[in-house]
C-alpha cells in the first residue's frame, strides 16, 4: 500500500513540476495536488507530466509514452474532450498543446456544467487555492512587468475625440469582428463562486474564446459556437451589466475575453488587492473628474470594480456634508465603467500620459513573461526534447527585437553562444 501511495504522490508531483515550467506556473501545495487529483487520474498525471511544452503531434506523444498511435490518440482526444489539452490541425497532422492552468485548463474545467467530475468540490478547492491561499494568484499576476491579461475600454462611453486614440486591437468589438471562430462558455469565476455561495447575479453564459482555442473548445463541446453578430450582442449585454472586458494581453489573434465582475473575477480581485503592483495591464485611458459638476452621488464609486473611486469631502463651507469623487490613478483600470453611472457628466475619459505597451502576439508575450520570471530556458528546452527549428526561430525572433536589458536577462538565463552571437550580430 505504501508503495502504491509513493507512486501516486510521485505522479502528481511530476505533473505539478511540469505545470510550473510555464511562465505562469502553479506553486505546488497540498491544495494543488487535491485539484489535480480531481482533474487527472494517476495514470493521466504521469502521462501528461511527460508532455513537451511546445505543441506536439499524436505521433510524438505516442513515442514519448511508448504507446501505440491508436492508444495515444484515444487518451489525447479524451483529455481534449475535458479541456485539459487543446487540439488543432497543422499541415494535416493532429496537433495538441497543454495549456497552462490559467488562462487554461482550470477555467476550461468550469466553462460548462458537467457530471463526470464533482464541480462543487473542485470549486471549493479552486476557491481555497486562488482566493484564500493566494500564492498562485500572486505568482500569476505580480511577477514581472508583462502580465497575462489586459483591460479593454468600454466603447459605449468613448467620445469622438477618444475614438481617435483607440487602436483596433484595443477594441473588444474588433476582436469579435475579426476572429476566425468564436466560442462562448459559462463564466468560470461566477460558476466557481456559485458553488461556494458567493456569486453575484451577473450573466453566466457570456465569456468568450477566439480563433484556435475557440475552435478546439467548440469541437469538444466545452464552448458553443456563435457568430460575430451574437458575439457583439453578448458584448453589449456585458456592458449593460457594467462588466469589465478582460482579455489576453496581445495585439494579434486574442485568445479570450472574459466579461468580469469585481466580486468574482480573480483578475479584478487581484487588481483591487494589489493594484499598485499593476497585476493587469490597463487601457490607455483614465477618467478625469470635473469637480464643479460632481454632486457626490457616489454612483461611480459603486460601479468601480477595483475601488479606484472614493468619496471625499468637497470642503464646501456652505454645504459641510457635501462629497465629491476622488480617483486613485494607480489603482484605476481605465475601463470606463464609472462613466456610465454619472448622470451629471462630471466624468470624462482622457488619454494616459504614457501609452501602455501590448505584446504583438502570444509568442512575444510568453517570451517576455518567461524572461522576467526566470523561466526563459524552459521555452527552449524541456524534459523531453529540443524545440523544433520553427519554434526556436519564433522565440529567437522575439529576443532579437527586445530592448538590451531584456536581451541580457535572456542570455543570462540561457548561456548559449548561439543566442549571444545572434544578439551581438543584431546590434551591428
Amino acid at each position: 500500500m505504501a508503495h502504491h501511495n509513493t507512486i501516486k504522490a510521485n505522479s502528481y508531483n511530476s505533473l505539478a513540476q511540469r505545470l510550473n515550467r510555464f511562465p505562469q506556473g502553479a506553486p505546488p501545495t497540498e491544495l494543488l495536488f487535491k485539484i489535480l487529483k480531481v482533474l487527472f487520474s494517476e495514470r493521466e498525471a504521469k502521462l501528461v507530466s511527460r508532455l513537451p511544452i511546445k505543441p506536439f503531434t499524436d505521433k510524438k506523444a505516442a513515442a514519448i509514452w511508448k504507446l501505440s498511435l491508436s492508444d495515444a490518440s484515444v487518451i489525447l482526444n479524451d483529455l481534449a474532450d475535458r479541456g485539459i489539452l487543446l487540439d488543432y490541425e497543422e499541415e494535416g497532422n493532429a496537433t495538441y498543446v497543454l495549456p497552462p492552468p490559467m488562462a487554461g485548463f482550470f477555467e476550461f474545467s468550469m466553462m460548462r456544467y458537467r457530471k463526470d467530475i464533482d464541480q462543487k468540490v473542485l470549486s471549493e478547492l479552486f476557491y481555497q487555492y486562488l482566493n484564500v491561499e493566494e500564492d498562485f494568484i500572486k505568482d500569476l499576476f505580480l511577477n514581472g512587468e508583462t502580465q497575462l491579461g489586459r483591460v479593454f475600454v468600454n466603447e459605449g462611453v468613448l467620445t469622438n475625440e477618444n475614438a481617435l486614440h483607440v487602436l483596433d486591437f484595443e477594441r473588444a468589438s474588433e476582436v469579435i469582428k475579426t476572429a476566425s471562430q468564436i466560442g462562448v462558455g459559462v463564466c468560470y469565476c461566477r460558476h466557481k463562486m456559485e458553488h461556494v455561495g458567493l456569486n453575484c447575479g451577473a450573466p453566466m453564459d457570456i465569456c468568450m474564446t477566439f480563433n484556435a482555442p475557440a475552435e478546439s473548445l467548440v469541437r469538444h463541446k466545452i464552448a458553443r459556437k456563435v457568430d460575430a453578430a451574437e458575439g457583439l450582442d453578448l458584448l453589449n449585454k456585458a456592458q449593460d451589466h457594467n462588466l469589465v472586458q478582460f482579455g489576453e494581453n496581445v495585439q494579434e489573434r486574442v485568445g479570450f475575453i472574459c466579461n468580469c465582475c469585481g466580486c468574482c473575477c480573480e483578475a479584478l480581485i487581484a487588481a483591487r488587492k494589489f493594484g499598485f503592483l499593476n497585476p493587469v495591464h490597463t487601457t490607455n485611458f483614465i477618467p478625469e473628474i470635473i469637480e464643479e459638476k460632481c454632486n457626490g452621488c457616489g454612483k461611480c464609486v459603486s460601479l468601480c470594480p477595483v475601488e479606484a473611486m472614493t468619496l471625499v469631502t468637497a470642503s464646501d463651507p456652505h454645504k459641510p456634508e457635501k462629497k465629491k469623487a476622488k480617483l486613485d490613478d494607480d489603482q484605476c483600470l481605465g475601463c470606463g465603467v464609472c462613466l456610465k453611472g454619472c448622470i451629471v457628466s462630471a466624468l470624462k475619459l482622457k488619454s494616459r500620459s504614457e501609452r501602455v505597451i501590448t505584446p504583438v502576439n502570444s509568442v512575444h508575450r510568453v517570451v517576455l513573461m518567461a524572461i522576467e520570471r526566470g523561466k526563459f530556458q524552459n521555452l527552449l528546452f524541456d524534459n523531453q526534447l529540443l524545440l523544433s527549428h520553427r519554434a526556436m526561430a519564433a522565440v529567437l525572433g522575439v529576443i532579437l527585437k527586445l530592448p538590451p536589458a531584456k536581451q541580457i536577462l535572456a542570455s543570462n538565463q540561457f548561456k548559449s553562444r548561439y543566442l549571444l552571437a545572434l544578439i551581438k550580430y543584431a546590434k551591428r
